[in-house]
């Protein structure tokens, strides 16, 4: 049976099973979110010593620490979690929204974002079906959902996750799955030189800079996944949506318009737009501007 066939002969199995699986990942990407920093944080530190000539031995064997290990655990009083307690949304309902053993509030957000995982998760499959394609755009919502909350946590969007994402977005034009090789190999440079430019033109206007290396990545990533004709959709839409949000937060919140805000989540959402839509998008200006 091809995925056509399955999710038009079986949909409510089919988007049911895109739903749980969603919840699940979410519940992991709490966990990349939380720690991927930290490890990388430790591998920097790490390998700051040795360039700095630290002598093997001088500082004791850090503990492990990494996707898996330690198991997760309260972080007031280090209750281990037991499965019971760690099944998506429904834990956190039973218990509360507190610790069963110390009755510490247990935030919010993670019931919120294995729930937003599985909705995006049910979208795809809704819009792509159950193929190859909607598997790819699978991995990439789950990857954009990574990244937005870690940037959204530390202003930083790890090369760990964006350098895969671009050649993964290369690989499949291959297919082509999204694009073909030629558009994904000039979407990967203009989408990367396009930021790097703006970047560099910004700190010598201002002394200043507007935006991290990691948006470069991430916007060479999608030109890489969907191809260079879908980068000014994704730069017009990413940045009305920061523009907005920053005026916002300004005016109604009062927030210091020197603070930064980060761009990749709003970039990430423009980009996840792009995925699903662009096109009918492109072909929507086309018309419009009469050139279709």
């Amino acid at each position: 049976m091809s995925p056509a066939e399955l999710l038009t002969q079986h949909p409510a199995l089919t988007l049911t099973a895109a739903a749980m699986v969603g919840l699940a990942v979410g519940s992991f990407l709490n966990v990349v979110a939380h720690r991927l920093p930290r490890m990388l944080e430790h591998g920097w530190r790490s390998q700051c010593a040795e360039l700095l000539g630290a002598e093997p031995g001088a500082a004791p064997p850090a503990e492990r620490f990494d996707l898996l290990f330690p198991p997760s655990h309260c972080p007031r009083c280090g209750h281990r979690i037991r499965p019971a307690e760690n099944v998506p949304v429904l834990s956190y309902l039973m218990l509360g929204g507190r610790c069963s053993a110390c009755a510490a509030r247990i935030s919010l957000r993670y019931p919120v974002v294995e729930l937003l995982t599985s909705v995006l998760s049910l979208v795809v499959i809704m819009r792509l079906g159950p193929g190859w394609t909607g598997l790819a755009a699978l991995g990439m919502t789950w990857t954009l959902i990574a990244l937005t909350l870690v940037d959204l946590d530390h202003q930083l969007l790890p090369d760990a996750i964006t350098l895969p994402l671009v050649w993964a977005g290369l690989l499949l034009s291959l297919g082509p799955l999204f694009t073909d090789p030629r558009s994904a190999i000039l979407g990967a440079v203009i989408g990367y030189m396009s930021l790097w430019t703006l970047f560099h033109g910004f700190r010598l206007l201002t002394g200043k800079e507007g935006m991290g290396h990691g948006d470069f990545k991430l916007l060479a990533a999608f030109g890489a996944w969907l191809g260079w004709q879908y980068l000014p959709q994704i730069l017009l839409i990413s940045t009305l949506a920061g523009a907005l949000s920053g005026i916002g937060m300004v005016l109604l919140r009062g927030q210091d318009r020197r603070q930064p805000i980060p761009f990749g989540p709003y970039l990430a959402a423009a980009g996840w737009i792009a995925l699903l839509w662009g096109g009918a998008i492109n072909q929507g200006y086309l018309r419009w501007s009469g050139l279709a």
